[in-house]
């Protein structure tokens, strides 16, 4: 099965929603992040060097030879120009019950490079960050926003990050954080994400360039399939419906199996369907995204099960003959 992520993906149920709520033209949760700076050039940077270092008018230069106290003692004179740029952030409490051994052993061997009490607390508030997603996404970011805080270069960290960005509703942090997972683990596994963060704040066009930068043939069947469903998206967005339903056409759409994907895959392929007032075949998507769904739910408590037959039942006529013959046969046996 494929391997669990300290969070939950970007996609579920509800992508058709999503899907059909930007087509409406709500908006997204309003965005947060701030703006990304810029370094300045090196001729910019050296004139600013010159000012920082021009004394001001009525001071003096310090004596020779002044010692490291002193210029402490001149530092603490000026709190004003040392105060830190870094806002306060309190971090969220953990409860006692939960353990760095609740983040999966996957995630937890990305943070040995840390301390082992760093480690430790930057564990817990990703295991409470996976915890919480679905029920307090705003907590969820709260605890990830605190393991940032403390382990800001750890892939992980800020994949978690960027998904719980995502969760509620800050699209431009979310996209941040992805390219930043990105360049340290060299990661394509949340570029569906990244493809839905842009349809997030408004760029369907970029999100389609992006998408199509990947070698979709080395990515593995659970990102592929969420990639088919964030493509279809923004070619909706685009009312390039047609194009919609030819980015579900993957090797992953298998109507006779139910694999992790294919309930939201299933269902993103009704919601197109019925875009193109094929109400019937929609309704037949529907119903297997449905069937798909509580078959993957039966299984989850018998083992580590990749894919699921699925057979829909129909009832069928019953013979009464037959029934009291084989009532007969049983009588004399």
């Amino acid at each position: 099965m494929a391997e669990e992520h300290p969070t939950k993906g970007p996609r579920g149920g509800d992508e058709s929603r999503r899907s059909s709520d930007r087509r409406s033209g709500s908006s997204p949760r309003p965005n947060t992040g701030d703006r990304k700076s810029f370094p300045k050039r090196d001729g910019q940077k050296r004139d600013d060097q010159k000012k920082a270092f021009t004394p001001r008018e009525g001071s003096r230069p310090p004596r020779a030879g002044a010692g490291r106290d002193e210029r402490r003692d001149d530092r603490q004179s000026r709190p004003e120009e040392l105060r830190s740029v870094r806002p306060a952030f309190d971090e969220p409490i953990i409860p006692d019950e939960v353990t760095a051994s609740d983040l999966n052993a996957a995630a937890r061997n990305q943070l040995k490079t840390l301390s082992k009490e760093n480690a430790d607390e930057v564990a817990r508030h990703l295991a409470m960050a996976a915890e919480v997603i679905d029920t307090d996404p705003e907590l969820a970011h709260r605890h990830a926003i605190a393991a940032t805080r403390r382990a800001g270069r750890i892939g992980v960290v800020r994949e978690t990050a960027a998904i719980t960005a995502y969760a509620i509703g800050d699209y431009a942090l979310a996209l941040r954080e992805l390219r930043t997972y990105r360049r340290i683990s060299g990661s394509d596994d949340q570029i569906a994400l990244m493809v839905d963060s842009e349809r997030g704040v408004g760029r369907p066009d970029r999100a389609l360039e992006v998408g199509r930068a990947v070698d979709r043939g080395a990515l593995a069947p659970a990102v592929r399939a969420e990639l088919a469903i964030a493509m279809s998206g923004a070619r909706l967005d685009l009312g390039e419906t047609e194009r919609a339903l030819q980015e579900l056409d993957i090797p992953e759409l298998d109507p006779d199996r139910a694999f992790e994907w294919s309930p939201a895959l299933f269902a993103a392929r009704a919601t197109v369907l019925e875009e193109l007032g094929r109400n019937d075949e929609a309704r037949v998507w529907q119903r297997r995204a449905e069937v798909a769904e509580d078959a993957l739910n039966a299984a989850n408590g018998s083992g580590d099960l990749e894919v699921v037959i699925v057979e829909e039942v129909f009832e069928q006529p019953v013979d009464e003959h037959t029934v009291e013959e084989a009532a007969a046969s049983e009588d004399q046996d």
